[in-house]
């Protein structure tokens, strides 16, 4: 069940706290059900607005005091000015969206710095699954089955960072996550292969 990645979504939220300034403006882009909104709040004191489109998790944001807007990310973020917020996150849930290259442009746009999150499908776990189970892999990075899956542009590093080189986002630093939240130092030998998850702060070029 999802419910039993929770300790990981925790390290993650303090993986990305450390990655925000105190006090700046942090738009959440797919903010679930406000968790991470909440931990930023309390330990870095920024001044948070998430985005979220599933009513259920729109009134979480709300019982927990986030900010949050009723709004489909694929349908434009044109309401919002450029480097309007100091840090724009979107934590695994760019490879959900039906348009992810819009989207990067968009952030990179909105933030002055942002913070993306993906799983990696071409995890050697996940390759294992393919190959010799024969299913679609799931795992604490993918943690649905197939069928109910809200991921539909599922990608490897090589991927993302050739999108970013595509459409104009400049990658300044990545970090390379195993499937409980750790950082361990072999993955740098092969980060396609070794990597679950990988997180990335990126701006725009110009």
């Amino acid at each position: 069940t999802i419910a039993q990645y929770r300790p990981f979504w925790r390290k993650m939220n303090k993986l990305i706290g450390n990655f925000i300034q105190t006090n700046t403006r942090v738009l959440d882009l797919g903010c679930g059900d406000g968790s991470l909104l909440a931990f930023l709040k309390k330990n870095n004191q920024v001044k948070g607005l998430g985005l979220e489109i599933d009513h259920q998790k729109i009134q979480d944001c709300l019982q927990k005091d986030v900010s949050v807007i009723d709004q489909d990310i694929d349908s434009g973020l044109s309401n919002f000015q450029d480097q309007s917020f100091d840090t724009v996150i979107m934590s695994q849930s760019i490879q959900a969206l039906r348009k992810p290259e819009v989207a990067l442009e968009e952030i990179t746009r909105i933030g002055k710095e942002a913070i993306i999150s993906i799983p990696n499908f071409a995890n050697w776990r996940c390759r294992m699954q393919l190959i010799f189970g024969g299913t679609m892999p799931v795992s604490s990075a993918l943690p649905h089955d197939w069928y109910s899956t809200p991921n539909i542009h599922l990608c490897s590093l090589r991927d993302f960072e050739k999108l970013c080189v595509d459409h104009g986002a400049k990658i300044l630093e990545r970090r390379l996550l195993s499937f409980d939240g750790q950082e361990q130092s072999f993955m740098k030998a092969a980060p396609n292969l070794l990597t679950e998850i990988a997180l990335y702060r990126v701006k725009a070029m110009n």
